[in-house]
């Protein structure tokens, strides 16, 4: 199966896409998207940007369902809106490219990856890559967004697992402990 996962930002969105066979991991690419072209007062443009970008993410990479961060709420108002917008253009990008789209936090991730949820930038870097096998250590963004491929290649098998074993009835609100799911 092949996974994108997606850390949203206004400025810079990552992506990383893995195939995840059973428990064995295999990284395919990962990168960040840029909106630094457009002004910062451009919101428009900038969501535009973002759309465009994963789009041609999902395009070149065929994944079959994606993982997307669930966005936090800052000490700024402001900034959670922005965040929110660029999450939505992203959830928009990847809902019509037929992706299945699940969502987890930044908390989970971070113990999913390291092992606790206060896991620093440079310690999921370095877990990505002993996890991946990589050669080098994956920027800030990309890590996180690879972060959340793994994390979901993870519990997608736990999830088909206990499917197989029980009946399980989706909520009406899709809401699972594990994430959302949609």
């Amino acid at each position: 199966m092949r996974i994108l996962g997606i850390d949203p930002g206004l400025q810079t969105t990552g992506f990383g896409v893995i195939d995840a066979d059973g428990p064995r991991l295999a990284y395919i690419a990962s990168g960040t998207i840029k909106t630094s072209s457009v002004a910062t007062g451009d919101l428009p443009a900038r969501l535009k940007i973002l759309f465009d970008g994963i789009r041609e993410v999902t395009a070149r990479y065929q994944p079959q369902c994606a993982a997307v961060e669930i966005v936090f709420v800052n000490v700024n108002p402001q900034s959670t809106l922005l965040l929110g917008q660029a999450r939505g253009a992203a959830l928009t990008a990847l809902v019509s490219a037929d992706l299945a789209v699940s969502e987890y936090t930044a908390l989970q991730m971070k113990k999913a990856i390291v092992g606790h949820g206060h896991a620093k930038k440079e310690q999921i870097q370095a877990m990505v890559q002993r996890l991946l096998n990589l050669p080098g250590v994956p920027g800030k963004d990309a890590a996180d967004a690879l972060g959340l491929a793994i994390m979901h290649a993870h519990a997608h098998t736990s999830f088909e697992a206990m499917s197989r074993s029980t009946t399980l009835v989706r909520r009406q609100h899709a809401l699972f402990k594990g994430g959302r799911t949609y």
